[in-house]
């Protein structure tokens, strides 16, 4: 296995981080979404630390299959698609010349 160059290891930051902010932002809807019943009724004490403690579990599982998900698929995408600064190796559009028709 050779080294990495420094696009891909910024690549990879770039990755890590997304994967990180987005695993968070899902987690924290997970959570709003069970908590939410608990805010909008009057609940028992019981009902809104078994809510918190659902909705903690799955914030928690929500994050962890995010990132997972998110990690997973990174090195397959690099592989269809060529970097930013590599030139691409399709053709380009060759445009046509406008037919004017005089009438």
């Amino acid at each position: 296995m050779g080294r990495r160059s420094q696009e891909d290891r910024d690549a990879i930051t770039v990755e890590i981080g997304y994967a990180l902010v987005s695993a968070a932002f899902v987690a924290a809807a997970g959570f709003g979404g069970v908590i939410a019943p608990a805010l909008a009724l009057d609940l028992s004490g019981a009902a809104e630390r078994a809510l918190t403690m659902v909705g903690g579990a799955v914030a928690a599982l929500a994050f962890v299959a995010r990132l997972v998900h998110v990690l997973w698929r990174f090195p397959h995408r690099s592989d269809e698609r060529p970097l930013p600064s590599e030139p691409s190796e399709s053709p380009s559009p060759k445009s046509s010349p406008s037919s004017e028709s005089a009438e």
